[in-house]
């Protein structure tokens, strides 16, 4: 997988692999996400039509499920990665990014980290947070700062807006995670040498870099995001 998405990103500006055309940007980044179909994408049906494709965006929606990318051959896994997604809440919705991850039939993924999507929900985790490890907090009035998390940034709200487009990109380079939103940086983390989440993080044990494929959560049921474009450059 590492030298297919490698060579596509040398070629040209159309790529055909398979039956999806990838866009590149220029900047060697490929499209993960055509805008016609889950064509490279694996949903675990956990709540079937989680996840469909309207007029060219990705809409998440109905209930908890994760779609997971699994390239052309099924066989997506990389390390070192930079990901650049263009997305939009409504109001209340609730989903991630994961990275690092792994397909699996039901349940929150076991691996890999997660990237929080929240504008409004009322989980005070906001977009931009790396879930459980480095939150971006919103809190309401009497709400506390959550447990079991290394580090906790309050501030008034979240750095998206519902029913505006923003830009995410995550950012991993050997133990280093870097979230930005709108271009500006809401987490560096590096992960220390002998991080054990078992015991650093509460009730998170898979959360340690690694290697894994990308992942879309879908939350809750009355949640509704969508996904323009999901560009994806491997650097290992």
């Amino acid at each position: 997988m590492k030298k297919s998405l490698s060579l596509l990103a040398a070629m040209a500006v159309f790529t055909c692999v398979g039956s999806t055309v990838y866009a590149q940007d220029g900047d060697g980044f490929v499209s993960i996400f055509n805008g016609k179909d889950l064509t490279g994408w694996k949903s675990n049906e956990e709540t079937p039509g989680a996840f469909v494709v309207e007029d060219g965006l990705l809409k998440v929606h109905k209930g908890k499920a994760h779609l997971f990318y699994m390239g052309a051959d099924g066989k997506a896994d990389f390390k070192n990665f930079e990901l650049k997604a263009r997305v939009k809440t409504m109001p209340n919705a609730n989903g991630g990014i994961y990275f690092h991850t792994h397909f699996q039939e039901t349940g929150w993924p076991e691996t890999g980290f997660e990237c929080q999507v929240n504008s409004t929900h009322k989980d005070p985790k906001k977009t931009g947070s790396l879930y459980g490890v480095v939150n971006i907090l919103a809190l309401q009035p009497g709400q506390q700062p959550p447990a079991g998390s290394l580090e906790n940034k309050i501030q008034e709200k979240a750095p998206s807006t519902d029913g505006e487009w923003f830009d995410y990109e995550i950012a991993v380079k050997d133990q280093k995670i870097t979230l930005k939103i709108n271009g500006v940086t809401t987490v560096e983390w590096v992960q220390p040498e002998g991080f054990d989440p078992a015991t650093a993080l509460k009730g998170m044990p898979g959360r340690k870099l690694g290697s894994g494929t990308i992942g879309i959560q879908s939350h809750d049921p009355d949640s509704v995001t969508y996904y323009e474009k999901i560009l994806l450059k491997i650097t290992d």
